[in-house]
């Protein structure tokens, strides 16, 4: 038996939704602990394509339980559109595979609009959100004045949480020359929501050590990657959760004991969305056929990723941070007919050599990749399911990285088809 943590190892995007899904058969309860509506999975099962962003990618697996942790920031308007487009595709979501963590902070209509505004000004840095309130409601969170789930609860308590929530707000809104949010208004708002969510809304924490100690495998979800994770990530243009390992204990109310075994999802090439460092990032034709061939484009913004060579320094750290026990890798087939490969295996920065991208903006924008380079293969690798389908030359690839990154690849993802896996390390048998 085992806990399985499952979080992205670069900057997002690389194919977790597909991996958890398939984790999902094993386990028995799946649930998401940090983030938000801003994190995009696509699943395909059957040829049928389910893009969640809210939800856990268990919901779609019958007999599964799926969970949100309190470390995740919940839209109540984005879970009511996110439930009642799956429910039309034939998802079964009722109060017996579904739950929310009572203490979940809420993102409210002013944390989307504060997000844009900062996002949309013409000074000031740029970080490059999806302006879904994610960041604004994390600082109220932290700062001791967020609603949570279980203020929907008592709505005769709410009144005096909104005031004291505006009182900050409006303080900012006036100084920023936007029109100040009503109470009544925002109040009438959650009240009509509330009904929405309020049948899932359980003591999360209690519920998932129910589910430990019947011994049930539980399956916690990450989403982003380390590479924006707000502590670790390339600050500022990071997001504002904690998104490795450690927090799936944080962010569920289980201890640390409950993880057991820690897989990230790593991409064989390397993307990124939004502003901030890329050292391997190719404006090129390279790019351009990298972009094309794996459709990278964003699952909830539709912006168009970065694209850039494997960069096995950054996934090593990335590795390193999160105590990984081993990696899935995916989109192997992207780069079938490649004559030449690169690999990053450290960077140059004012003329000096670092095996590890520093914390400092400055240098993380000066960083230039220092790059090994190998022969690739023109067979094709899309859909293969055991090691015999796989070419000499990328068995030979994958076991590169595995020597960089100084981490085994446990699962190997040919395809976005849940069957089109390898199972090189079970992570429920390691």
């Amino acid at each position: 038996m085992a806990n399985v943590v499952v979080v992205g190892s670069q900057w997002g995007d690389e194919g977790k939704g597909k991996i958890v899904d398939w984790l999902s058969e094993r386990a028995d309860v799946v649930v998401r602990f940090q983030g938000g509506h801003n994190a995009g999975h696509t699943l395909v099962i059957d040829g049928v394509s389910y893009k969640l962003s809210l939800l856990p990618s268990g919901i779609v697996r019958k007999g599964k339980m799926s969970i949100l942790g309190n470390g995740v920031v919940i839209d109540p308007w984005a879970f009511k559109d996110e439930f009642n487009r799956l429910q039309a595709m034939g998802v079964d979501i009722n109060e017996q595979n579904f739950a929310i963590a009572e203490n979940a902070t809420l993102i409210l209509p002013l944390h989307r609009e504060l997000d844009a505004f900062r996002e949309g000004a013409t000074a000031g840095l740029k970080i490059g959100t999806t302006k879904r309130g994610i960041g604004p409601a994390y600082e109220d969170k932290v700062g001791r004045r967020g609603l949570r789930v279980m203020d929907l609860i008592n709505l005769d308590r709410l009144p005096e949480k909104i005031e004291r929530l505006l009182g900050h707000h409006n303080a900012l809104r006036r100084g920023m020359g936007l029109e100040e949010v009503d109470a009544q208004a925002l109040f009438k708002e959650l009240a009509e929501i509330a009904p929405t969510i309020l049948p899932y809304v359980s003591c999360a924490w209690r519920l998932l050590d129910k589910q430990k100690s019947e011994g049930k495998r539980i399956l916690f979800e990450g989403a982003q990657g380390t590479l924006l994770d707000i502590d670790h990530g390339t600050y500022p243009f990071v997001t504002s959760s904690t998104t490795i390992s450690g927090q799936a204990a944080t962010g569920t109310g289980l201890g640390p004991n409950s993880i057991e075994y820690v897989l990230g999802i790593t991409k064989a090439y390397t993307t990124r969305v939004g502003e901030g460092p890329f050292p391997t990032e190719l404006d090129d034709e390279i790019g351009q056929r990298l972009g094309e061939r794996g459709h990278e484009f964003g699952t909830v913004t539709g912006r168009k990723r970065r694209c850039g060579w494997f960069d096995a320094t950054l996934v090593r750290q990335a590795a390193k941070i999160n105590g990984m026990t081993g990696i899935a890798l995916t989109k192997l087939d992207v780069l079938d007919g490649f004559d030449t490969l690169k690999i990053c295996i450290g960077y140059e920065i004012d003329g000096k050599r670092f095996d590890y991208l520093p914390a400092s903006q400055g240098q993380q924008a000066r960083a230039k990749p220092i790059y090994e380079e190998m022969e690739g293969w023109q067979e094709t690798t899309y859909g293969a399911r055991s090691w015999a389908q796989l070419p000499a030359q990328a068995i030979k690839y994958i076991r590169y990285i595995e020597e960089l990154i100084e981490t085994p690849v446990a699962l190997l993802s040919t395809s976005p088809e849940r069957a089109d896996t390898i199972i090189v390390r079970d992570p429920y048998q390691d």
